[in-house]
């Protein structure tokens, strides 16, 4: 691959490895430092005796050495190997936190969620993030970033999920740093008045007051939450159903600060700013005030990942056009990927929306130039189509298969709502930008704000009618980390072989198709011989999961409730059809019984051996008399029931030496048929 031949991108290939080895195998800190202290030995050896070394060792060391950094980098990432952190200074039982406001997220029904700082632990100064939910109370002043309050609470481990094939909150918390969440009411905290100010809380205060601003203009509500996350780059107030459509149509990066907002501005702004010049030193003076504008439109933004990779990367790329000399995309890339984001946080790497944005811009710059040789139309109007459509094809390109391992979905007209929407989006970022100025300064007509109002309906309009399409939105797609990387190695052996065609490359792709379909076959033979039970955890619900095949039938009373549990496991199980059936009183586990006992059965049913117990409904039975009379291998107590049951339930399971099993701690329960 000729992107191969630029040293930034090779050495941002080996610091992703070095990531992932540390990530995978959790090398010891001592056992990295003392990797990369070796690595720079040899390297400096081999540099002092350059001319006795042979080229190929002088980059061979360099590679491993910056593999070396990679794992040492987040290695020493870790909470456990953060001497400050408040990890390391037994957080188990009540003290006294100092928390400070780093970001507010989107609230839910029941409590307004942030992430907080760790400043002081007791009286030890410590550092750390959590999360942090505080009861909804609308009666309450609301906290803002860089807010400081006082809490005596204990710190809870993030819980893992409960049911098999749920998404993991707890791995997509550990990958931002935090693992400790805590639960506060009101009257349970004291605020500071006087807090420390960041620069981080300055930013959030004019982005609020730009929000304050706008919430007194005659905009729709839908069409404020979407000018939020267009301009400021706040989703929170972005209706459901408004998020639903921008991704059924596939246009949800319209709605995500990412390059493709940052490159428009930076567009914008070389244009408005070129009379610079024309001045002594214009062009410098030009080049300052572009990257500021941009680094503060970032801080504005929230620093998020996405927007901290755009603005990196169009920096660069701002001051290629200062130079006045063509520079490699690939660089710029790499540049921003290598030396400033993944160096200073490795985490990055494991954000999804990390790892969209740099998928959508690395296919963008390898294949869309390759789509332009293929047709070059002198009709200025079908040029910039099929220049839109090329930019669609390569970042779908680039962003499917991660697409599909997260969120198992693609929609099929995401061609339809780019051609749509793209053309018109730098006007309707820059009419935002002049909607934002004017109404800080409470200078916007009411004219301006129906002309833009408009244009935003409009513009959700589109898209909602596109995403209602339901025949080109293709769901609930079986997509594993394996077929993952096969699909990737599939794209890019046909880019390769379409640059240019040989028998190697040739056959290198239609290898990988057939490795990709062999898999598929593998999987849907493993799962046609397979038998499983499983007793999942629902909150005041039972639910009970049997698959047999690529058959699941699920027994349970409440369909509704037990629906998302039966979607995850169908959709990573690659089950075709799905049967709802009432609850039973009694299942065959192999040979064995499974029965369930809820509060209006009187007397257990009379089978041979009852080797599993479920208790539902919080039944009012005396377990210890029941089990002098039945003698099962186990007892399940499942989300239905009061906690209180539960306890009682497990201590007197621990008095009698027989196994408890409670969905509400440990999960579901899944027994393999043989």
């Amino acid at each position: 691959m000729r992107l191969l031949r630029f040293t930034t991108v090779k050495l941002t290939l080996c610091l992703i490895c070095g990531i992932l080895i540390g990530y995978y195998l959790s090398p010891s800190l001592f056992l990295a430092f003392s990797l990369t202290t070796i690595f720079i030995t040899l390297l400096g050896v081999v540099f002092v005796y350059s001319h006795k070394a042979p080229a190929i060792l002088f980059g061979l060391l360099t590679g491993l050495l910056t593999v070396a950094i990679g794992i040492f980098s987040f290695t020493l990432s870790e909470s456990k190997n953060l001497g400050q952190h408040y990890i390391q200074h037994s957080p188990e039982g009540n003290r006294t936190y100092t928390l400070k406001i780093r970001e507010v997220l989107k609230s839910n029904d029941f409590s307004d969620r942030f992430v907080a700082h760790v400043n002081y632990m007791d009286s030890i100064r410590v550092s750390g993030k959590i999360l942090l939910n505080i009861t909804a109370d609308i009666t309450e002043v609301p906290l803002f970033v860089d807010d400081e309050i006082v809490a005596f609470t204990t710190l809870k481990p993030i819980t893992p999920p409960l049911n098999p094939h749920q998404f993991n909150y707890k791995k997509y918390l550990s990958n931002i740093g935090i693992e400790h969440q805590v639960r506060l009411a009101r009257s349970e905290y004291l605020l500071n008045p006087r807090p420390k100010r960041t620069i981080f809380g300055m930013a959030a205060k004019i982005r609020n007051h730009i929000i304050d601003s706008l919430k007194k203009e005659n905009f729709g509500s839908e069409e404020l939450g979407v000018i939020q996350a267009l301009l400021l780059g706040q989703r929170n107030e972005i209706t459901a159903e408004i998020n639903e459509d921008y991704k059924n149509a596939g246009a949800y990066h319209i709605l995500a600060l990412s390059g493709l907002h940052i490159g428009i501005l930076l567009g914008l702004l070389h244009f408005l700013l070129k009379p610079l010049e024309l001045l002594p030193k214009g062009r410098t003076l030009k080049l300052v005030i572009i990257v500021l504008l941009l680094w503060g439109f970032a801080l504005l933004a929230g620093l998020s990942a996405s927007i901290l990779r755009a603005v990196t990367m169009f920096s660069f790329v701002a001051y290629a056009l200062y130079l006045n000399r063509p520079t490699s995309h690939f660089n710029i890339l790499a540049l921003s990927l290598f030396f400033i984001l993944l160096l200073l946080d490795p985490l990055l790497l494991f954000q999804v929306g990390f790892q969209l944005s740099y998928a959508a811009v690395f296919s963008i710059v390898w294949i869309y130039p390759i789509l332009q040789k293929l047709w070059a139309p002198q009709n200025w109007f079908f040029k910039k189509g099929w220049e839109l459509v090329s930019v669609s094809i390569a970042a779908q390109l680039g962003v499917l298969p991660i697409s599909l391992f997260y969120f198992h979905q693609f929609p099929g007209l995401f061609l339809v709502s780019s051609l749509l929407i793209l053309p018109f989006l730098s006007f309707i970022l820059g009419f935002g930008i002049l909607v934002i100025a004017l109404s800080v300064f409470n200078s916007l007509p009411p004219i301006l704000v129906t002309t833009y109002d408009t244009v935003i309906r409009w513009m959700n309009t589109v898209i909602g009618t596109v995403a209602q399409q339901e025949n080109f939105l293709f769901r609930s797609i079986s997509f594993d980390g394996i077929q993952l990387i096969l699909s990737y190695g599939i794209i890019i052996s046909m880019v390769m072989a379409f640059i240019k065609t040989s028998y190697k490359r040739v056959m290198i792709f239609l290898a990988l198709i057939l490795c990709f379909q062999t898999y598929i076959l593998g999987n849907r033979y493993q799962t046609n011989q397979k038998e499983t039970l499983v007793i999942g955890h629902i909150a005041k619900n039972t639910s009970i999961i049997h698959q047999t095949g690529q058959i699941l039938t699920l027994y349970t009373n409440n369909p509704i409730a037990a629906a998302r549990m039966a979607n995850d496991y169908s959709i990573a199980q690659n089950i075709t059809k799905v049967e709802h059936r009432p609850l039973k009183n009694s299942f065959l586990i192999g040979n064995q019984r499974l029965v369930i006992l809820d509060s209006s059965i009187v007397g257990l049913p009379k089978e041979d051996t009852i080797s599993t117990l479920l208790l539902t409904q919080s039944p009012k039975i005396n377990l210890e008399r029941l089990l002098d009379s039945v003698q099962p291998k186990i007892i399940i107590a499942d989300g239905s029931n009061y906690r209180t049951y539960i306890e009682r339930w497990k201590a007197t399971c621990r008095k009698k030496k027989l196994l408890f099993h409670s969905t509400v701690e440990n999960g579901a329960l899944i027994y393999n048929i043989p």
